[in-house]
């Protein structure tokens, strides 16, 4: 007994003498603390605290999304009980509850003394958050829209329906400053409100992806402008669209301009609020995680990597080649599948566009991953919750297109694999997925590895280049009129930089950056319309429109949320290289 009582003394003795010893900025630390856990150290109590916290709040998200998920799947499969409007109050009341935490979070809880101590470089890059602004603003067009076309048929809609829009604009807006200016926080104050908060929030956005994917109104719009297309074709006069069992399609859109209008740009921003969601959901998970991490000094990059566009010559004109063209194709594409004839060339120049570039997409992964084994960069170890989280996000967004894939490879086998068309789908359905494959590799290993200036002096060439910068500038300072030699100057530090790269440095950015603008022309390409796999038939006709229209609904997002989250990978590959 003497003895632990001794021992005790001795282990107060040096917590006490630590925390006195500690730097000032150090002793405001807030360590978590649970009644599951009093009779353990100080250090290990904090870790069971944040464990069980985790825990709650996951539970609660959990619970729900379950709930929500039960709402949604009762309005499909029993549509009288549970209508769409009761799915839209549910919504409505938990965005007024994530309103509220996250208005909570920017006056109250980020505002208290010591509240983020630190913050974590790697979370929000500013492509993310660009991203956020971006579907965000497209986001509140699309509500904006939706708020038109039912003030337009005020008469035979609900006010629910312009209720809920508008409470949407008003949580996507909020919910995008709070994330511009707050997804780097590692918060030490409020733990288990602020992950229960975060956690609410990553729910309702998961529940709001979850009714975009499934909601029945937009599929039937969709179907009745289809159909008018099909029966255009055949020379017929176009049919009242199917009944549908929401109250929303109850009644038709007038034959004016402004209705059109926000109905055509109501389906054609449809896309952008998934990845908005999507989005998201990745940002306030990361935000989660590094509710109560405390970041050591050797965490902390004192020298992080900057984007240069320096030291790429082929990448950048193979892709901006690759670029061109596939919007050339994509023009040819709206212009020949919306029109009032659309043909059978039109779906063979898109598939055989893909089929050129997913080839030369395979080769150079491949070649990637390659060089990426043959360096002598070490694997960088550290925890870091957004590395991960990006492996995991790439790794899921693929499956959703490689479903797709697999769906139509089975269609197209067992009807006619030896037909033009059929063929050319069939082909691009393979590609897809070996791009897919060999693409994942490469970003995710070089993720993982350390920069290359991470443990090496300055270079040669990074002296002169800094040398010619400063030269610059004093020239900058001295006359305007020597413009021209600076700008000299600077072309030849650029010819200097490329030249005086090592092959495997050199490869690897060209890669990376040919890689990034083919996956933005990937991306723009389906997002803004252009969705051959349900406009040419074949495995609508197969697997009938439900089923293939569901598939396509739910593994279209995350194949476009999987070019954009890509970009952002390779362009971390290339400023890592």
């Amino acid at each position: 007994m003497s003895g632990n009582k001794a021992s005790k003394q001795k282990l107060c003795h040096h917590c006490n003498s630590r925390s006195a010893s500690a730097p000032p900025g150090t002793a405001t630390i807030h360590y978590e603390k649970s009644w599951l856990y009093r009779h353990c150290s100080l250090q290990q109590r904090d870790r069971q605290a944040q464990k069980s916290g985790q825990l709650f709040s996951g539970l609660l998200a959990l619970n729900v999304v379950f709930l929500g998920s039960a709402f949604i799947s009762s309005m499909i499969f029993n549509h009288v009980a549970i209508t769409l409007a009761d799915v839209w109050i549910l919504l409505s009341i938990l965005k007024v509850l994530s309103l509220c935490w996250i208005i909570y979070y920017l006056l109250g809880t980020s505002r208290q003394p010591h509240a983020v101590l630190y913050r974590d470089t790697h979370a929000g890059p500013v492509w993310i958050r660009g991203s956020l602004l971006l579907f965000g603003t497209f986001s509140i067009l699309l509500n904006v829209f939706q708020i038109g076309y039912s003030v337009i048929q005020i008469n035979c809609k609900s006010k629910v329906e312009i209720v809920f829009p508008s409470i949407e604009i008003l949580f996507v807006a909020t919910q995008a400053f709070f994330l511009w200016h707050h997804s780097k926080d590692c918060i030490q104050v409020q733990h288990n409100l602020t992950r229960c908060g975060l956690m609410l929030t990553i729910a309702t956005n998961l529940l709001l992806w979850l009714l975009a994917v499934t909601n029945d109104s937009i599929h039937m719009e969709i179907e009745s402008q289809l159909r008018e297309v099909e029966q255009r074709l055949a020379g017929k006069a176009p049919s009242p669209p199917p009944c549908s069992c929401n109250e929303t399609d109850s009644c038709a859109c007038p034959n004016t301009t402004t209705c059109k209008v926000f109905q055509k740009g109501y389906i054609l921003l449809y896309p952008f609020n998934t990845e908005y969601c999507l989005i998201c959901c990745s940002v306030l998970y990361v935000m989660w995680k590094n509710v109560g991490r405390r970041i050591s000094h050797h965490h902390i990059t004192h020298v992080k990597p900057k984007f240069k566009l320096q030291g790429v010559v082929f990448g950048p004109l193979l892709g901006a080649a690759a670029v061109i063209i596939g919007i050339c194709v994509f023009m040819m594409y709206q212009i020949q599948a919306t029109g009032s004839a659309p043909n059978y060339q039109v779906f063979v120049l898109y598939y055989s566009y893909y089929i050129v570039l997913l080839p030369l997409m395979c080769m150079v992964a491949i070649v990637g991953t390659i060089i990426h084994t043959l360096e002598k960069r070490e694997l960088d170890t550290l925890k870091n919750p957004t590395r991960s989280l990006d492996v995991i996000l790439l790794m899921g967004a693929a499956l959703g297109q490689i479903a797709m894939s697999y769906f139509s490879i089975v269609a197209i086998v067992a009807t006619d694999p030896r037909d033009k068309l059929n063929s050319l789908i069939l082909s691009y359905s393979v590609l897809l997925i070996f791009q897919y494959i060999t693409q994942n590799i490469f970003i995710i290993d070089g993720l993982q590895r350390q920069p290359f200036h991470t443990h090496s002096s300055p270079s040669k060439e990074e002296e002169v280049n800094e040398e010619h910068i400063r030269e610059a500038h004093d020239q900058r300072r001295v006359s305007v009129l020597e413009l021209g030699q600076e700008f000299r100057r600077v072309s030849l530090s650029y010819i200097h930089t490329y030249s005086h790269l090592s092959w495997k440095r050199k490869a690897l950015k060209e890669i990376s950056f040919f890689l990034v603008l083919c996956n933005i022309i990937l991306w723009i390409m389906p997002t803004f319309g252009a969705h051959p796999v349900f406009e040419n038939g074949l495995q609508k006709s197969f697997y009938g429109y439900s089923t293939w229209f569901a598939i396509v609904n739910f593994g279209l997002p995350l194949s476009v949320f999987y070019r954009m989250h890509s970009v952002g990978g390779l362009l971390e590959v290339y400023v890592s290289a």
